[in-house]
């Protein structure tokens, strides 16, 4: 998985006369936890492009009083009007301790459902995984093609290796719902059925299950 680097200052001062000051010098107050104890830092403010403002998953490099700490972003606060980062928690990698990430899901291929004038809904933009760091993925690559019309892709179906998921099995990724497309004079349009027939939306799980290599 790519890193970035951020450069850190470690704050003496954690109350909040010292934290608006660090905002209003556009720095971002900071706490990287999962070490001996809890450190608090700040950071500019635009060091943060590369890891928040993109689809892309990144572990962090924190550079901090001459040492280098590999965390991974826990949760970030905005101002709800300026958007502004007004707070980062990180957590500190160990080899061999696991470490829950989000990680984009990209769709692959065209599902049968919509060649048939279905509609791709997509449920989650990201999935979080639980890892070692040597285990986590870049992405959740998720093939869409067998999909038909009233399928779904559930997160039990999606092939893993090295790391789980932090989601219930029968949470619903990727699915195909109806569309106007798929209806002529009121009467549903069925895609070509060289395999067994599409799947009823209302069925269980199991049974509508597609499975992305």
């Amino acid at each position: 998985m790519k890193s970035i680097t951020i450069q850190g200052t470690k704050r003496e001062s954690v109350g909040k006369k010292s934290t608006k000051a660090l905002r209003d010098a556009e720095l971002v107050p900071c706490v990287v936890y999962g070490g001996e104890a809890p450190l608090n830092f700040s950071a500019e403010e635009r060091a943060f492009k590369g890891l928040v403002y993109t689809p892309e998953a990144h572990t962090v490099s924190i550079e901090l009083d001459g040492k280098t700490i590999p965390a991974v972003l826990q949760d970030i606060q905005f101002h709800p009007i300026t958007d502004k980062i007004l707070h980062a928690d990180f957590y500190q990698l160990s080899d061999d301790k696991p470490v829950v990430m989000e990680v984009p899901v990209r769709i692959t291929g065209r599902s049968k459902g919509v060649v048939a004038g279905g509609v791709l809904r997509q449920s989650f933009r990201k999935l979080k995984v639980k890892a070692i760091p040597a285990n986590l993925p870049d992405e959740i690559v998720v093939d869409v093609t067998p999909l038909r019309i009233g399928n779904k892709l559930y997160v039990g179906g999606i092939k893993t290796e090295g790391y789980s998921f932090v989601h219930p099995d029968n949470a619903v990724v990727v699915a195909v719902k109806m569309s106007r497309n798929a209806m002529k004079g009121g009467a549903v349009v069925e895609d070509d059925e060289d395999e067994e027939g599409a799947t009823e939306e209302g069925a269980a799980p199991a049974a509508e299950e597609a499975t992305a290599e």
